[in-house]
Order: structure tokens, then C-alpha cells, then sequence
């Protein structure tokens, strides 16, 4: 169960909007948010519990990604549709590279080197709903992907060796092959509407979904089998799963509340009151940590996972 242990200031914002899409660099237990009002990326100590900088100029930043096998940073720039990579190490040097239009959600193939871009993309711009794919060690775009609607979130599969993506309309789980990212090796059609948030349990080969129906789905992820399903009490965004204590967090703007389930049965365990408007998480899985961004407060609460 989440307990609160504290919370965390970060800047005030600059302009309309809050934060938005998070990650956590294991080895320096830095947590990395996307602050899309100020664009920028707010930089936590875990450790100190502290703000200690912000790296800015990445207009209306959408996401945030870790590569631990890297010590990489990348970031989703919607406002200029370009993503950007720095080093964990030296955060204010940032390169950036053009993609598809509106980026968003972000996956990473470590063994090449390889960024899968999910671009929302405008329906006003023919052919605009696509995966970009970008060689990093280059900083070219290699492909730009084109799929079935907006795209939502997106994970990487290592074992599969492929990549997962939610697309909101024709709501389904696309998988875009990552040695060839320009062929599908399936395309899983949702009983919901708006995949949106999603995780993967690697081990356990299991596809978490959580959709704007306000349904949260269990989906085989090599056979694109539906499993399991369970209901949520509002429109769902982030979801991080916790593979030690086998726990789900999903993460509910309105009314502002973080749902935990135990992923053995599909169960909820715990609703937790954070802030309307809280709509994104970070989860830091070596203290069981998990950071809610409440955007009405400027602040990040911070709560340990007692079991």
C-alpha cells in the first residue's frame, strides 16, 4: 500500500498546462519530468529529496525516457516536433533531431541504439499519425511509420523484440517489429475506448492497458490475447508496474486519485486522493517509490510502496 513520506517543490508554472510524462535513472536515483507549462525538464534528487535543476528550452515537453543502459535522457519536444537526447551526466547539453509531428510518448531499443517516436500527430495533416524511429547514435530519423490513428503511449519489448504502441482510434495495441520498424508483427483491437496509458511486465508477458473507457486491460504480449479486465473510476493516464511487489499504479487526473492493483488477481487494493489534474507518475523501483505530479500545487508527493 502507498503511504505519503513527503513532498517535493518544483518551479512554479510559466504557462498553461502542468507536467507530464516521467522516468527515474536508477544508478544516480535522478527522477526526470516533463514540465510542459515551462518546457522544460524538472531534475529530482531521490535521495536528497530535493529539486536540483531544470533543463530548459524543450518546448511543450510531453515526455521523458531513461536509458539505464545509456545513462541517456531523451525528451518528446511537441511544440517544435523534434525529440531531444542528453546525457544523465551532463543534462544541459541537449541535441535534438527533427521527427513527426506532435511527438509523445517515447520507447528505446538499447541493443540498437534505436528511439521509437509515437507522434499524436493533427488530423488536419494527411498521413500525420506515425512511429518515428530515430538512430540515435547519428541522430537521424531512419523511418517514419505510419499507423492506424493518434498514438498514446508506448514500451519496448526486449524479449519479443518489439515495439508496443497504443493508438487511441481504432482503439488497439500496434507492434511494430524494431529490426524492421517498418513492419507490423500484430495489431490487437482494444474492447475499449482510447488505449492511453501502458506498461509491460516482462517476465510475466503481460501488456498492461489502461483506457480512457475507464477500463484498465491485461493483454497477452505475444499472442495479443485479451486476459483479464478490470474497471477504473475515471479517465486513466501513466501506468507503472512494480514487478517486484507485483503492484499497478494508474494514475487518474479527475478526480485526482492513483489506483493500485494487485496484478496476481486484477484486483485494487488501494485508491489514493493526490491533486486534480494529477494525471502522470514516476516510479523509482529500487526504494519502491512512487512520485505523483500535482500540477495545481507545483509540487511532486512522494510515497513509498509498503506491500
Amino acid at each position: 500500500m502507498l503511504d505519503l513520506v513527503g513532498y517535493v517543490d518544483l518551479p512554479p508554472h510559466a504557462g498553461a498546462g502542468g507536467f507530464d510524462h516521467a522516468a527515474v535513472h536508477r544508478r544516480t536515483r535522478r527522477v526526470f519530468v516533463a514540465h510542459t507549462a515551462n518546457d522544460a525538464v524538472d531534475v529530482i534528487d531521490a535521495a536528497a529529496g530535493r529539486l536540483v535543476e531544470s533543463i530548459t528550452g524543450l518546448p511543450a515537453v510531453a515526455g521523458a525516457l531513461v536509458s539505464d543502459e545509456r545513462d541517456l535522457v531523451f525528451t518528446s519536444n511537441r511544440g517544435e516536433n523534434t525529440v531531444g537526447v542528453v546525457a544523465v551526466a551532463a543534462p544541459h547539453a541537449v541535441t535534438r533531431t527533427a521527427v513527426g509531428v506532435r511527438p509523445n510518448g517515447l520507447a528505446y531499443d538499447a541493443r540498437r541504439h534505436r528511439l521509437f517516436v509515437a507522434n499524436v500527430g493533427d488530423p488536419a495533416v494527411p498521413g500525420s499519425f506515425t512511429v518515428s524511429v530515430v538512430d540515435v547514435a547519428t541522430m537521424a530519423m531512419v523511418a517514419d511509420v505510419p499507423v492506424p490513428g493518434r498514438t498514446r503511449w508506448a514500451v519496448y519489448d526486449p524479449v519479443a523484440d518489439v515495439c508496443h504502441v497504443n493508438i487511441a482510434d481504432p482503439p488497439r495495441i500496434v507492434a511494430l517489429e524494431a529490426r524492421d520498424p517498418g513492419a507490423a508483427r500484430r495489431s490487437v483491437e482494444i474492447p475499449s475506448a482510447g488505449p492511453h496509458g501502458l506498461d509491460l511486465d516482462v517476465d510475466g508477458r503481460r501488456l498492461f492497458c489502461a483506457c480512457d473507457g475507464g477500463r484498465l486491460l491485461e493483454v497477452h504480449a505475444d499472442r495479443g490475447e485479451l486476459l483479464r479486465g478490470a474497471d477504473l473510476q475515471g479517465v486513466p493516464d501513466v501506468v507503472f508496474f512494480n514487478p517486484t511487489l507485483q503492484h499497478l499504479y494508474v494514475a487518474v487526473g479527475d478526480p485526482g486519485i492513483v489506483e493500485v492493483f494487485d496484478t496476481r488477481t486484477l484486483r485494487r487494493l488501494q485508491t489514493l486522493t493526490t491533486e486534480k489534474g494529477a494525471h502522470t507518475l514516476a516510479f523509482d523501483a529500487p526504494a519502491n517509490l512512487v512520485y505523483a505530479f500535482l500540477p495545481a500545487s507545483h509540487r511532486a508527493a512522494v510515497y513509498v510502496d509498503r506491500a
